[in-house]
C-alpha cells in the first residue's frame, strides 16, 4: 500500500513541474492508480452475478428474473455513461469519481439488506450509477497519463478492472456464499478504499492541467475519421462489440450454472472456474494493449476473434478439464480486443475521449445486460447447456471487422 498512496499523492514537485514534461512521458504511477480503482470498482461489480446463484434460491427467482436485475444493472451503467462522458469533455468534473463511488456503496447496502425482488432491481440500478460515473472519467485519466502510448494505458486501467472480476468471485465465495445475503455489506469497505483511491486521483488532475494534457493526446491521435468513415466503423464496432459482449456475458452470468448443471460441481467450485477465465481475461487484455501499440489496432481485433473461434466452437462438446483449459483460451484470446476497440475509437474521433470511453463502456454494459436478460429467456425455455451451444457462433462475427476503415499507420 506505500506504493500505492505515493502513486496517487502527487508531490509538490510534480505539481509544479512543467506541463510539457509531465505530458510527454508515460506517468506509470497514475495509470496504476486509475488500474488500482478499477480494480476495485470491478471487483465490487463482478460480486452482484456471483450471488445470482444464491439470490436464485432465496428469492425463488428464474433464470429470467436473474437476466432481468443483471439488464437492470448493466443498462442503467450503459445509458449514464455516453451522457456523462459528453459533459466531461467540455466541462471536467474528476470528483465525479468519488461521488459515483458513494453511489456504488450505497448501492452495496441496499442489496446486503434487500427483502424482495423489487429492491434487488432498485439496488443493481444504484450500483449502476455508481459504475456510469467511474468509467469515463477514469478512462480520461488514463489516457491523460500514457505519454502517447494509448494502448498500453487502457490495457493496463482494462486489466485493472478484469482482475478485479477474476478476485470478486473468490471473495464472494469465501465470504458472501458461506454467510449469506448480509455479508454482502462486506464489500462497502473496498468501496470505501476505492473512495480514497479516487480522491488520490482528482488531486493530480486539478495540479496538471487535464485541457492541455488532452489538446496533446489530440496531436497524438491523428486527424481522425470523416464522417462517413466514422459511421461505418461505428457500426462495425457495434457489431463487433455485440459478440464478445453477449459472448462475455454467457460466462460472467451464466457460467456457474453451466458447470452446476452439466458438471454437478458445487457453487464455491463452480466459483474457482470462473476465476480462471476472468483472471485469463486479465491477462489477455493487459497483452492487448502493447501489442496493439505495435502492431495496430485492427490487426489485435482480427486475432482475438477469429482465434478464439475454435475453442468456443468446441467447449460445449468436451469434459470438465477441457472446458477449463478451452474457457482460459478463450479469456485469454477474446479479451484483447477491448483495448484495441477503445483506442480505436478514441482514434477515429479525436479530441473526444469522455464521450468515446463512455460509448464504448456503455455499449460493453448496455449489450451485456441486454444478451444477459436474452440468454436468461433462453435458458428457461431451452436449457442452459443449449444456450452454450447457440453462444459459441458469436465469435465469427468477428469477420466484420474487415470493413473497419484504418486510422493511423503501424507504430514501429
Amino acid at each position: 500500500m506505500t506504493a500505492d498512496t505515493a502513486t496517487l499523492n502527487p508531490s509538490p514537485a510534480l505539481a509544479a513541474a512543467p506541463a510539457d514534461t509531465q505530458q510527454h512521458g508515460f506517468l506509470l504511477p497514475i495509470v496504476g492508480g486509475a488500474a488500482l480503482a478499477h480494480l476495485l470498482n470491478d471487483m465490487i461489480q463482478a460480486m452482484l452475478p456471483s450471488i445470482f446463484p444464491m439470490l436464485k434460491a432465496s428469492f425463488s427467482l428464474s433464470f429470467g428474473q436473474i437476466g432481468v436485475i443483471a439488464l437492470v444493472y448493466q443498462v442503467t451503467a450503459s445509458l449514464l455513461q455516453p451522457w456523462i462522458g459528453m459533459y466531461t469533455d467540455k466541462h471536467p468534473k474528476p470528483y465525479l469519481l468519488p461521488s459515483g463511488m458513494g453511489m456504488t456503496l450505497i448501492g452495496i447496502g441496499l442489496l446486503a439488506t434487500a427483502q424482495s425482488y423489487e429492491m434487488l432491481l432498485v439496488a443493481a440500478a444504484v450500483v449502476g450509477v455508481g459504475s456510469a460515473t467511474f468509467h469515463p472519467e477514469a478512462s480520461r485519466i488514463a489516457r491523460l497519463a500514457s505519454g502517447g502510448r494509448f494502448g498500453t494505458a487502457q490495457s493496463s486501467f482494462q486489466v485493472g478492472g478484469n482482475t478485479g472480476s477474476a478476485i470478486g468471485p473468490l471473495l464472494t465465495a469465501a465470504i458472501v456464499i458461506p454467510h449469506g445475503q448480509p455479508a454482502v455489506a462486506w464489500f462497502m469497505v473496498v468501496a470505501l478504499v476505492a473512495i480514497f483511491v479516487l480522491y488520490r486521483l482528482t488531486i493530480w488532475v486539478r495540479h496538471n492541467g487535464s485541457a492541455k494534457a488532452q489538446s496533446l493526446a489530440k496531436n497524438h491521435a491523428g486527424e481522425g475519421l470523416n464522417r462517413a468513415g466514422v459511421i461505418r466503423a461505428v457500426m462495425v464496432i457495434c457489431i463487433l462489440m455485440f459478440a464478445k459482449f453477449v459472448y462475455i456475458a454467457s460466462f460472467t452470468n451464466y457460467f456457474t450454472f453451466y458447470l452446476i448443471e452439466r458438471f454437478n460441481l458445487s457453487v464455491q467450485s463452480s466459483q474457482l472456474f470462473l476465476f480462471m477465465f476472468l483472471a485469463a481475461v486479465a491477462a489477455g487484455t493487459f497483452a492487448g494493449g502493447p501489442v496493439g501499440d505495435r502492431i495496430g489496432r485492427k490487426a489485435v481485433i482480427w486475432i482475438s476473434f477469429l482465434g478464439v473461434a475454435p475453442f468456443a466452437l468446441a467447449l460445449p462438446y468436451v469434459g470438465l478439464v477441457w472446458t477449463a483449459v478451452l474457457a482460459i483460451a478463450i479469456g485469454l484470446v477474446m479479451s484483447s480486443a477491448f483495448a484495441a476497440l477503445v483506442v480505436y475509437a478514441q482514434e477515429a474521433v479525436p479530441g473526444r475521449v469522455g464521450l468515446v470511453s463512455g460509448l464504448m463502456f456503455g455499449l460493453m454494459f448496455g449489450i451485456g445486460g441486454v444478451g444477459a436478460a436474452g440468454l436468461g429467456e433462453l435458458a428457461d425455455v431451452h436449457g442452459i447447456v443449449w444456450v452454450y451451444g447457440l453462444t459459441s457462433f458469436l465469435p465469427l462475427l468477428g469477420l466484420a471487422t474487415a470493413f473497419l476503415p484504418d486510422t493511423r499507420k503501424k507504430r514501429t
